[in-house]
C-alpha cells in the first residue's frame, strides 16, 4: 500500500466514526489499528531525490533535502564565515582608502603653503628689499658699505 492509500483509508475511517452516533462506542481494537496505520504512514524522513538532476529539480528545491543540508552544514557555515570576513575586510579597506585620500589632500595643501611661505621669505630676504627697509628706518645703525670688501690672505 502506498501512503496515499493509507491516508484515504484513514480519512474514510475517521469520517465513518464521525457519522456514527455518539452513543455507539468504537472498539479499542479499531482505534489501535488506526493509530498504527497513522504511525506507519507518517515518517520524518524526506523522500529520496530522483537520480536525475535537471533544471526543474534544482529550481523546485528538491536538491536541498534535509539529509543533504545536514551533511553539508559545516560547508555552509564556512561559506557564511568567509562571506562575513570578506565584507568586513572590504569595508575596512574602503575606510583606509578614504583616510589615505584625505591625508594626501592635506599633504598637498601643506606643500602649497610651504612653497608660498618659502617664496614670501625669499622675497623679503633680497638685498634690495633689505636696503629699502634700512633707508626707511633712519634710526638704524646699519647702513650700506661705502668701501668694497677687503680680501685678507692668510699664509698657510
Amino acid at each position: 500500500m502506498t501512503e496515499e492509500d493509507n491516508i484515504q483509508e484513514i480519512t474514510l475511517e475517521v469520517s465513518d466514526q464521525q457519522e456514527k452516533p455518539e452513543a455507539e462506542e468504537v472498539p479499542e481494537k479499531k482505534i489501535k489499528e488506526t493509530i498504527q496505520k497513522i504511525k506507519a504512514s507518517a515518517s520524518e524522513e524526506d523522500p529520496r531525490p530522483s537520480s536525475q538532476l535537471n533544471l526543474r529539480t534544482i529550481l523546485g528545491g528538491d536538491l536541498l533535502t534535509t539529509e543533504f543540508v545536514r551533511s553539508q552544514i559545516w560547508l555552509f557555515v564556512l561559506i557564511v564565515c568567509f562571506s562575513i570576513v570578506y565584507v568586513a575586510f572590504r569595508y575596512q579597506c574602503q575606510q583606509d582608502m578614504i583616510a589615505i585620500d584625505k591625508l594626501e589632500k592635506e599633504l598637498k595643501d601643506a606643500k602649497y603653503k610651504a612653497l608660498s611661505s618659502s617664496s614670501t621669505l625669499t622675497e623679503k630676504c633680497r638685498e634690495s628689499h633689505v636696503l629699502e627697509i634700512l633707508k626707511q628706518n633712519q634710526d638704524s645703525l646699519l647702513h650700506q658699505a661705502d668701501q668694497p670688501p677687503y680680501i685678507i690672505e692668510v699664509p698657510e
